[in-house]
């Protein structure tokens, strides 16, 4: 086995675990061996000596190693985080597409269909997770099986068999014997130790009316600081009635259909303990096998994985931008690339207000109209409808009407393309595929040099000091996104926020 050094250095580490520094948490992993157990950084247990300890960049590092998960701390409910993110990209979105269940369930993909799908041969997609992590491909994911499976357990009350199918294990005989022999105790002794009085620090699962036919809450972690205020507004001003919802600054809500299966989620943000309590309602018990994907999408569209420390201080190393960033700023998504898409096209040539209002009408005339439980929802149009629809509620040019008509049928007909494929789209252009890539897939390093609001705040700033012509721009923004990299979508939002 491949032994790995966490990317943290042993004093960075020893101070954060002393402090309960939770703008660490999920960046590395404390291995106890004098209890044979694994921690995060702000696991509320007495601090153990630092002679017994050694640090891990991961969970899975940390098991291979021969230790289990803290039942206090839950290190299946840290965030995520990638010390190689924006160099080692196939491997992040590996990871991401097994995290969401890719390779697990009677509809998962085999290991050589997951590396066609990366672009890459098997042999070197082995070789990058034997590298960079230390284990197989299979033993990754089905690790993150367990890790999902114990979430599960500790924070709802779905039964075991629930658990065991939503984790995407075929058969619960199979899921007792690899959840006993990789963890050392079995669902059922799991669930019971939930109740047990030490962990009475930690938020319990909370019951829900039964007002549809899976309903659950999950605690989704992040790392402090979190401009919530400002992403709570962005999402406001574009907010779609019946499909998004919003209440008290405090929480966002909306419809989602994904591989077939429809439902809705609202997620209210904890401060205090820097955790989203979100509530999930699926129409039926079926629906179950997608929700380690679904839980995933509401991490992106939240963006609750970002390392916002790092980002920051790359950020405000832009002198210009330094003294108005704001701190722990997100990229605030949406459900689909498709969507996206369609978001980006309605607002080409328009004002946000001008925009929302469009989208609404589309939504409204072409989205399905949906009874979840008693709430009743409306779920974005799907690309075959927009590929069919007149759009003659829609007061904009006919050739942006054509366009959406053009992206609904490429996409119906594509829908595994790359969004570079929609550049062959008359109508869609290179502003219109970063927006989709940084709102629908949520990529990081996405710097809309030719947005008009970016070009003119980013001007403002360098010219008020004369660093910069405005025929200088392009010089400019060049040795911004170089500067910026692999950030350059957070810097975005930061110039979108500016006054």
């Amino acid at each position: 086995m491949v032994e790995h050094e966490c990317h943290i250095s042993k004093e960075a580490c020893r101070k954060a675990r002393l402090a309960r520094d939770s703008r660490f948490d999920g960046q590395f992993f404390i291995g106890v061996y004098t209890t044979k157990i694994f921690c995060r950084p702000i696991c509320p247990a007495v601090s153990p000596k630092e002679a017994n300890v050694r640090y891990f960049d991961t969970a899975i590092q940390a098991a291979n190693a021969g230790l289990r998960p803290c039942l206090r701390c839950r290190p299946d409910c840290a965030p995520l985080s990638y010390a190689w993110k924006g160099t080692q990209t196939t491997l992040e979105r590996a990871k991401a597409l097994i995290d969401a269940g890719a390779l697990s369930g009677q509809e998962g993909q085999n290991i050589e269909a997951l590396s066609t799908r990366l672009g890459i041969s098997s042999r070197y997609l082995r070789k990058l997770f034997s590298q960079k992590l230390g284990t197989s491909v299979k033993h990754y994911a089905q690790y993150r099986q367990l890790m999902f499976a114990k979430q599960l357990l500790h924070q709802t009350n779905l039964s075991i068999t629930q658990v065991a199918f939503a984790s995407g294990f075929n058969s619960i005989r199979r899921f007792n014997e690899v959840f006993k022999a990789q963890l050392q105790l079995t669902p059922t002794a799991l669930r019971k130790n939930r109740h047990q009085p030490r962990d009475s620090e930690l938020s319990r699962p909370q019951p829900l009316s039964q007002y549809g036919q899976v309903t659950l809450r999950v605690q989704l972690s992040f790392r402090p600081p979190f401009a919530w205020t400002q992403q709570f507004d962005f999402y406001q001003v574009r907010a779609v009635n019946a499909m998004e919802w919003l209440d008290n600054k405090l929480s966002y809500g909306r419809s989602f259909s994904l591989n077939g299966v429809s439902g809705y989620f609202d997620a209210k943000l904890n401060g205090a303990r820097n955790v989203f309590d979100v509530d999930i309602v699926l129409e039926k018990d079926t629906d179950l096998s997608q929700l380690n994907a679904i839980i995933s999408n509401i991490r992106r569209v939240l963006d609750l994985d970002a390392n916002i420390c790092q980002i920051d201080n790359v950020l405000s190393l832009i002198e210009p931008l330094a003294p108005s960033m704001l701190p722990g700023l997100r990229l605030p998504g949406v459900w689909s690339t498709f969507e996206a898409g369609c978001r980006a096209v309605l607002g080409q040539q328009v004002s946000i207000i001008q925009a929302s209002k469009l989208l609404n009408q589309l939504v409204l005339t072409y989205g399905e109209k949906r009874l979840i439980g008693t709430k009743q929802v409306t779920l974005f149009p799907t690309p075959e409808v927009i590929a069919k629809a007149e759009f003659t509620e829609l007061k904009m040019p006919g050739v942006r009407k054509r366009a959406l008509n053009a992206l609904g049928q490429f996409v119906r007909d594509n829908p595994d393309a790359e969004l570079e494929q929609w550049l062959s789209i008359k109508g869609i252009g290179p502003w219109t595929v970063a927006y989709a890539k940084m709102r629908g897939l949520s990529q990081p390093d996405i710097l809309l040099c030719s947005d008009f609001v970016v070009k003119k705040r980013m001007l403002g700033l360098y010219q008020a000091n004369g660093a910069v012509k405005s025929d200088d721009y392009e010089c400019l923004t060049q040795s911004l996104a170089e500067q910026v990299a692999p950030w350059g979508s957070y810097l975005t939002f930061q110039l979108w926020n500016l006054s």
